[in-house]
């Protein structure tokens, strides 16, 4: 309990959110060794259905903030009956029908996805008999912070098919983030069934050298130094009093122009899951170690972003990256009719941004000397079974109005902080706005 209270307690003041600039959060990741016993034991004592409970019970008592789990296939039900974390994915099966993936987390998210591996192998074990894969969710542990958290469950095994797939599996993920991350602040969870020592495993790597994350383990217990591949592995007992040794599971992450995050900790937090029957007292409850992190982060003092409007549809797009210094809005464009086809805003360096479609009645304002863009409304229906943005209002500090499409019952209002003002967008679009969030600048 000692070595937690540290992490705990950091975890107690990111939820005071005493600032909207800056906090912190923890972060554990589990292969909770859910595969019904008859398949694999996992040579774990107890039975897994109160191995389950207790492990809930564990979740429900430490709050750590958002906790990825692995392998959370039949007893997935034991654990959410006694974890009371607010916001929980709900199970898509046990072994055969569901990846295993679920998330539990004191805040709430956007865009949750689940997608299967592209390439499995049965060389030594059976990862193709369920679909295994990763699971994706934008994250928001606080008003305009929004961090893509991954988890994924890689394939298993050191035979050539399993290193083959193993290491599509996690250049799927990278490929993904490449597509859908981009701009944003990523961490990825999991069991990636990795070892940086194991010369075979170059997947692993990819994180680093295409999507410039860094391993929390690597960078904070081993000096930033990456293990030699073909080197001896680095074994750890579970549960491991040492976090100089490397497990399968591992977590990675970035920050993003708005959002600074920086790991503080690394701890393999297996003593702090361990049975508490009297008849196996003190024995582990699955055969992972847990690996808890905390976190920092800090809102950018020249970037910040809103909440975000409308549903997970369409291609995303992000203009962090295209922002130039110093940027300030010069000409609104909006397009639409019974919903909203687009919006655009040209810079007054000539940069523009457009996304969305064709359609529509477009119409147009010119800021004056002075001028900017501080208050939004975006109203959001259902077209299609899919929800999208139906309707956009900017009001200047002038008190100039621009709108486009049709309003409807549900809408939400963004203001720019105090001193800020609309210089771009992220969200995600096709014929029409699909979703759409705000990026806000000093002016």
């Amino acid at each position: 309990m000692v070595r937690n209270s540290i992490i705990i307690g950091a975890s107690l003041l990111a939820s005071a959110h005493a600032t909207t600039t800056s906090g912190s959060f923890t972060a554990l990741s589990f292969n909770v060794a859910g595969l019904a016993s008859i398949l694999n034991s996992n040579d774990v004592n107890g039975t897994k259905t109160e191995n389950a409970e207790e492990i809930g019970t564990y979740f429900a008592e430490y709050g750590y903030d958002i906790i990825n789990m692995q392998e959370d296939f039949n007893y997935h039900a034991y654990i959410y009956e006694t974890d009371n974390h607010t916001y929980r994915t709900a199970t898509s099966g046990g072994a055969g029908i569901g990846s295993g993936l679920n998330t539990v987390s004191n805040y709430d998210w956007v865009d949750f996805t689940r997608t299967k591996w592209d390439t499995c192998s049965d060389a030594s074990e059976y990862d193709c008999l369920t679909p295994k894969g990763f699971t994706f969710m934008r994250w928001n542990p606080s008003t305009g912070v929004y961090i893509d958290v991954y988890n994924l469950h890689a394939d298993a095994g050191t035979e050539d098919g399993d290193e083959t797939a193993r290491n599509a599996n996690l250049q799927q993920v990278a490929d993904y983030i490449d597509t859908w991350s981009i701009g944003n602040a990523v961490l990825v969870m999991g069991d990636t069934n990795s070892r940086y020592t194991r010369s075979a495993d170059t997947g692993i790597r990819v994180f680093k050298s295409q999507n410039d994350m860094a391993d929390v383990w690597v960078e904070l217990e081993e000096a930033g130094v990456y293990p030699t591949a073909g080197a001896d592995a680095i074994v750890c007992d579970n549960p491991s009093t040492i976090e100089t040794c490397e497990t399968v599971d591992k977590a990675l992450y970035r920050g993003s122009d708005i959002i600074s995050l920086t790991a503080t900790s690394f701890l393999y937090d297996g003593e702090e899951f361990l049975n508490t029957d009297s008849e196996y007292l003190g024995d582990v409850l699955s055969d992972h170690n847990p690996i808890l992190m905390g976190f920092s982060w800090t809102m950018s003092s020249s970037l910040r972003q809103s909440e975000f409007s409308g549903g997970p549809h369409g291609t995303w797009f992000n203009d962090l990256e295209s922002i130039p210094s110093s940027p300030a809005a010069s000409v609104l464009t909006f397009a639409g009719g019974s919903r909203l086809d687009s919006v655009a805003i040209e810079l007054t360096d000539g940069t523009t941004f457009s996304h969305g479609g064709t359609g529509g009645t477009s119409v147009s304002l010119t800021l004056g000397t002075d001028e900017y863009w501080i208050e939004t409304e975006l109203c959001t229906g259902k077209y299609n079974d899919e929800t999208r943005n139906f309707y956009i209002k900017a009001t200047t500090s002038a008190g100039n109005t621009l709108e486009a499409g049709t309003s409807t019952s549900d809408c939400s209002t963004f203001t720019a902080d105090s001193g800020f003002a609309v210089v771009g967008f992220m969200g995600q679009d096709g014929d029409e706005m699909d979703q759409l969030a705000l990026i806000y600048a000093p002016y």
